[in-house]
């Protein structure tokens, strides 16, 4: 008898909705997030200048597929996912995660996918320990913000105008929660 095939790790509560459902990233899962990634580049959201061929592959050194929850349609397609990690590598502070990254596909948006990955992400830093959970939101990103305080994140402090961005000042908002 040959043993069951092994399946991905799942968070340790499954998030799923009728649009998609959330897994941890695979090492395969690269090229579709890279694209993902690119596609969703706005600077509502990002600091960083927009990427240009030839990109550098999405996993590396310091971010692996383990650091990443996928959300998957029904179809397959990776429409969205969200990076979980740790916001310093201090003993002092391994009790917290963070979330650094979370990206929705336009065509997933307003179905309940970040939200399924927020709530995925919550799971998963508890399943890893944590007791709180941080995020950097950009002031301006109204929608995310909104979003993260439905979930129970709160405004823990501002850094104003942290960020040259189109020419024009934003803030830097940090925002957690205790798990």
């Amino acid at each position: 008898m040959s043993p069951e095939p092994q399946q991905p790790h799942q968070p340790h509560d499954v998030y799923e909705s009728h649009e998609a459902f959330v897994r941890l990233a695979l090492h395969d899962d690269g090229d579709a997030l890279g694209r993902l990634d690119r596609a969703t580049w706005s600077t509502l959201h990002a600091v960083t200048p927009r990427a240009r061929p030839p990109y550098t592959p999405f996993f590396h050194e310091s971010s692996d597929p383990g650091d990443h929850l996928v959300a998957v349609a029904g179809d397959g397609r990776i429409v969205g996912y969200a990076k979980l990690g740790r916001p310093t590598p201090l003993a002092s502070n391994a009790h917290v995660r963070q979330i650094q990254g979370l990206a929705v596909s336009d065509e997933a948006r307003g179905r309940g996918v970040g939200r399924l990955l927020i709530r995925a992400a919550v799971a998963e830093a508890r399943r890893r320990g944590a007791l709180r959970l941080s995020l950097r939101v950009l002031g301006h990103n109204t929608p995310a913000r909104r979003l993260y305080e439905s979930e129970g994140f709160v405004v823990e402090g501002i850094q104003p105008r942290e960020f040259l961005l189109d020419g024009e000042f934003v803030d830097d908002v940090l925002m957690g929660r205790s798990l």
